[in-house]
């Protein structure tokens, strides 16, 4: 079942031909207020240029002391970093293990076969099967999380494949995080002038993959601002989020 969408009515604005909608402003723990505008785009496909969405959907909003929070999925479309199911054929270790994977309300998790085979091609069967074992004996224990601690954030951070999406696209294709997050916001910072940084996030996890060297944020304040997942979980189309500092409490 998906997770409701964010996109409230009576959070909706325009300008410049630009739909946002307003997630309201957020207190982080250090007094600092933030305001957050979920910006909705277009459906973004494969090969299409981040610094292109940039121009088009943020700079009409942008005012100068404003940063940029940059989804991972849009990214990874951007950039290509995607495989289909086409191109992954699961195999014995995949077929074995992956029934007796869980799904959480994050999205599909490694209980679908291609993303559990997408998951060996990356790092390995030892390496799967060995987390797949210690995730067993852990679990009645209460202990969570562990196979992903041992495959590592590469495969944490594959999504797709994903059954219950509103899009089709999205139903056969896993998008991979980039490994050059740095990089990528830096020349993205470069080309548009708008501070960057790059988020894995869903209503669990808000997880940072990197930042362009001057963001002026330290990593507990882009917490602080987005603890909540403005950009949501469901249909929204909102892969973009302005924040706003406004300074103290």
């Amino acid at each position: 079942m998906g997770t409701a969408s964010k996109n409230l009515e009576a959070q909706r604005r325009e300008q410049g031909g630009i739909t946002y909608f307003d997630r309201g402003t957020r207190t982080g723990r250090d007094g600092r207020r933030y305001d957050r505008f979920a910006i909705q785009t277009h459906f973004v496909e494969v090969g299409e240029d981040q610094a292109e969405l940039v121009r088009r959907y943020v700079l009409p909003l942008y005012q100068p002391g404003d940063v940029l929070a940059f989804t991972a999925k849009v990214m990874a479309m951007c950039t290509g970093n995607v495989r289909t199911k086409e191109q992954i054929k699961p195999g014995f270790w995949a077929k074995l293990l992956s029934p007796h994977a869980s799904e959480t309300v994050a999205g599909i998790g490694m209980h679908d076969p291609y993303k559990l085979q997408l998951a060996i091609e990356m790092v390995g069967a030892p390496r799967v099967v060995f987390a797949a074992v210690a995730s067993a004996v852990t679990k009645p224990f209460g202990v969570k999380g562990v196979f992903y601690k041992i495959v590592g954030p590469g495969v944490a951070g594959i999504d797709g494949f994903y059954y219950r999406s509103s899009f089709e696209r999205y139903h056969d294709l896993a998008l991979i995080n980039n490994t050059n997050p740095v990089e990528l916001c830096d020349a993205l910072e470069k080309e548009t002038g708008v501070p960057a940084v790059l988020m894995d996030a869903n209503d669990i996890d808000q997880n940072q993959l990197g930042k362009c060297s001057d963001f002026p944020l330290t990593d507990d304040q882009i917490q602080d601002a987005l603890g909540d997942n403005p950009c949501g979980q469901s249909d929204e189309l909102t892969p973009l989020i302005l924040i706003r500092p406004l300074g103290d409490a």
